[in-house]
Formats: structure tokens, sequence, C-alpha cells
């Protein structure tokens, strides 16, 4: 059966929605990593999280990942959000992300990603976001 995102979002009140990456094959890819269970965490750049938004990931809350077309992929829960510059990434955190082997391929893609999407300093601050995968709610066929 096949559900739509209105479905999902009745099924989790409060949800927010997002989009894992910057283009289409991103964030397919960053989605097959979560569903493998490889991804747990992610971060973006703290600009793009004004004071007070309900983009704010929030701990306990369960969230809806869309595909790039906006079809519903994954329901996910909050289950830690940090604040870190991006000098002090850690290794654990960026491993968690699942995209790298290592810190430093790591820190090369993510600074070309914000190089794209709205300027890159070494000290900008990140939202730093650990979940766990509750459904994958995505539509066969």
């Amino acid at each position: 059966m096949s559900m739509t995102l209105k479905d999902v979002l009745a099924r989790y009140p409060g949800a927010q929605t997002f989009k894992f990456g910057d283009s289409a094959r991103m964030s397919a890819e960053l989605l097959a990593l979560v569903r493998a269970g490889r991804k747990t965490a992610t971060c973006g750049a703290l600009r793009d999280y004004p004071a007070g938004s309900l983009e704010m990931p929030a701990v306990g809350r369960r969230d809806v990942a869309l595909e790039w077309d906006d079809r519903p992929a994954v329901v996910i829960e909050t289950v830690d959000v940090t604040i870190c510059r991006f000098c002090d990434m850690t290794e654990d955190f960026a491993l968690a992300e699942g995209e790298n082997e290592t810190l430093e391929g790591w820190r090369e893609d993510h600074r070309r990603f914000f190089e794209r999407n709205g300027g890159f300093d070494p000290e900008m601050e990140l939202l730093c976001e650990r979940f766990r995968l509750v459904e994958d709610v995505a539509v066969e066929g």
C-alpha cells in the first residue's frame, strides 16, 4: 500500500519535512545510507536555521525525509542535537554521517557542499543531529 505525504504526516503529528543533500543524486545516495543503517547523523550550517524555526531538529521529534521529488522516503527520530564549529568536527560524528571513511574526506566533501550552499568558513557553526530510522515509508513502484 502506498503512503502519501498526507498519510505519513497524519501518522506522525508535528513532523517536519526535509531533504538530504542538494541534488537528486546526492539525496538518493544519502537516503540509501540511512536505509542501510550507515547514516545516523547529519549536519547543516547553523545560519540556515533561524532561531525558533520549525526546521530546527528537536530531540524526540520524528521528521519525514523526502525523496527529491517530494514523495515521503523515511521517518527519522532525532536523538541528539549539538552545535559544533566546522574546524572542531569530531571523527566520531563525521563517520556517523556515513558518507566518508575518514574525517579528512568528510571535511573535503562538506567544504564543497557549503561553498555551493551559502558559503564556507572553517569556523562556521554547524547544527549537528544524530537520529535513528523509525520507518521506511517509500512508495514502491
